[in-house]
């Protein structure tokens, strides 16, 4: 892990110490948007956009996921990167198809080559004006839930008028105390800065579950955009943060309701196959050398994903 500062890779870890061992994310850096409107500085056209993902990133699968659902994988092509972050961050495998860059952070500073902050997935190019347009995971899902209905004819909606208040709401809910709380409680450095987030976390999975318990889907009667945030947290958990990230008090598996709504979201038809559980155990198990310097990737856990999740009771 590092970052650039004026356009120089530094391989730097998170800076905890000066927020007394806590774990704060920086915000995303590129924040355009693609709008299906005659004075937009970036159409929705096929094959212009180009998605740089990791497989085993939580915020990169939203967009894998929603790029499935709404059929955008014949006009917008992908590049994932190695599951390995180690020196110089994420890297490629094979030269990326748009420049021949071998480094993350070379897409970066190709946008911007004075560029300050953190090299993070998912990255939206567009090949036309050559720059990046966003690399906010949740405003890129936005986009590709909308921006490109005319091109696709696909109009299902994640992001409906009617259940935005809802879903919001739980979006705000669910980022600080699951999908980034979990990293709160592995990049932690000090024992407060870890309980407390910790305690958090699970406080939140308990609310979860009790909601889920009445509710088939957190906001309306349909999948929406909170489920697949959530989502992507969740099916890491068992694998991962439990043991990882010492998310260990219960596994997703021994929470009745979040488990059959996890397996749920994950038989919908396309999702499972953006799910990566190699790259996923990879990545954190064999990158983050300050939690596990041994670099020794476990073999589990069994994971029961195909079996009836049982929700259909609660249509």
């Amino acid at each position: 892990m590092g970052k650039l500062v004026e356009g120089v890779w530094h391989d730097v870890w998170y800076d905890t110490k000066s927020n007394d061992g806590k774990f704060v994310r920086e915000d995303a850096g590129f924040r355009d948007w693609i709008e299906n409107k005659p004075e937009a500085k970036f159409q929705p056209e096929s094959s212009r956009y180009h998605l740089y993902v990791s497989l085993a990133c939580p915020w990169a699968h939203r967009t894998l996921i929603f790029r499935k659902l709404k059929g955008l994988e014949p006009h917008i092509d992908v590049t994932v990167v190695c599951p390995d972050m180690m020196n110089e961050g994420w890297q490629m495998g094979l030269p990326e198809p748009l420049f021949g860059h071998m480094r993350l952070h070379q897409i970066y500073t190709q946008a911007k080559p004075d560029y300050t902050g953190r090299v993070t997935v998912p990255v939206l190019w567009d090949k036309k004006l050559n720059t990046i347009v966003s690399n906010e995971s949740s405003e890129i899902i936005r986009m590709f839930n909308s921006a490109f209905n005319e091109l696709t004819g696909n109009t299902d909606d994640y992001y409906p008028q009617a259940d935005r208040e809802m879903i919001d709401e739980w979006n705000a809910y669910i980022y600080p105390h699951v999908n980034n709380g979990v990293y709160r409680c592995g990049f932690a450095t000090a024992q407060d800065a870890y309980e407390e987030a910790y305690h958090q976390l699970f406080a939140s999975l308990d609310r979860l579950d009790e909601h889920l318990a009445k509710h088939r889907y957190l906001a309306g009667k349909s999948i929406t955009e909170a489920d697949w945030r959530l989502f992507t947290t969740l099916i890491r958990f068992d694998a991962v943060y439990v043991g990882h990230f010492k998310c260990n008090k219960k596994r997703i598996a021994d929470y009745e309701h979040l488990n059959g709504y996890m397996k749920e979201l994950y038989q919908v038809p396309g999702v499972s196959e953006t799910t990566d559980f190699y790259h996923i155990k990879r990545h954190y198990y064999y990158s983050h050398t300050g939690i596990n310097p041994t670099q020794v990737v476990p073999v589990g856990p069994d994971l029961d994903l195909e079996s009836p999740h049982g929700r259909d009771e609660l249509s």
